[in-house]
């Protein structure tokens, strides 16, 4: 039986979807700060579509199935926990959704008279072009370097799939507080067949005795070690900062963005000589992948730079209203 509160969201939901031409969602829970809808709706806004993207902040997958068959639905956002929930009820998805092991956008696909629903993992496009929109000269600060992943999750194997695929990276460390989340992002990268040369960091010495990386990836949240096996990742962290590749830093992307991009890792790497590149560009990358696939359009048709403006003020309101 239907809570009140489930029923009064279906019924905002309804009206919603009534004031616009066609809709997506936003789909998983935390997302009352999300910033999607916000991206979404300037680049709508700017080509003069009556679309938009409704939040829908739940984990029940059985409503979220019968909210896609609305005939004005075109696609999704979608986050935790249903990022890996979702993976059985796609009719088809692209490669890097299924190497990933997580899928963060739907969208609707023609086959024979039929809609379909597909998804993908514009995750491993937003890290891509966060690097490539950002270095100089990614292949003189990147490439044939090692690289270097800070964490353990989801993001971790996203980053791995990007560095490997288009970075041109060697051996990439991995650091993380706990060593069977490890074991489980190398597993399953092997599995996909882009697991090559993963090399687990886990001591300060290891550390002291590896070469420097050229490109990091920082999936962690902005918060100060705790435990014993945090200060151990955090300091192993730090030697390897401490290097660079042969006396150069490279580029970091910190993939945390909430509440600000503005975080402690971040800064001591910024004084440490990297540059820092803040995780509201791989938002913004990656939500424009999404609405190429949604509207159809290239990145060229797209307001790239209204956006990264409009995002840029945004999270400079939200970081001065925490002062």
């Amino acid at each position: 039986m239907e809570t009140q509160s489930q029923l009064f969201e279906m019924s905002s939901i309804e009206d919603q979807t009534e004031r616009l031409d066609r809709h997506g969602f936003l789909f998983g829970q935390k997302i009352a700060h999300s910033l999607s809808p916000y991206l979404h709706q300037l680049v709508y806004d700017h080509l003069g579509m009556k679309w938009g993207q409704i939040r829908l902040d739940s984990a029940d997958m059985q409503q979220f199935l019968q909210l896609v068959r609305h005939p004005s639905f075109y696609g999704a956002s979608v986050t935790m926990p249903n990022k890996v929930a979702v993976l059985s009820h796609l009719d088809e998805m692209t490669p890097e959704c299924r190497d990933v092991g997580a899928c963060n956008t739907l969208f609707l696909r023609e086959r024979h008279g039929k809609s379909i629903l597909c998804g993908t993992n514009t995750d491993v496009v937003g890290i891509r072009d966060s690097f490539q929109h950002n270095v100089s000269d990614p292949s003189a600060a990147l490439h044939n370097r090692p690289a270097l992943v800070i964490g353990g999750g989801g993001a971790a194997r996203s980053a791995i799939y990007a560095l490997r695929k288009w970075i041109h990276v060697t051996d990439i460390y991995l650091v993380n507080r706990d060593r069977a989340e490890v074991d489980d992002v190398m597993a399953h990268c092997a599995s996909r067949g882009f697991g090559r040369a993963l090399r687990h960091v886990a001591t300060v010495e290891e550390a002291q005795a590896a070469e420097g990386p050229g490109a990091v990836v920082a999936c962690v949240p902005d918060i100060d070690p705790q435990t014993e096996e945090e200060k151990r990742a955090r300091r192993v962290t730090e030697v390897l900062l401490d290097k660079g590749h042969r006396g150069h830093k490279g580029a970091m992307l910190d993939m945390c963005y909430n509440p600000t991009p503005f975080t402690r890792l971040g800064a001591i790497a910024e004084d440490k000589g990297w540059q820092v590149i803040l995780g509201t560009e791989a938002l913004i990358w990656q939500g424009l992948e999404q609405d190429k696939y949604w509207t159809g359009l290239g990145l060229d048709e797209l307001p790239v730079g209204k956006v990264q403006e409009a995002i840029g003020d945004k999270v400079a309101q939200r970081s001065q209203s925490r002062l």
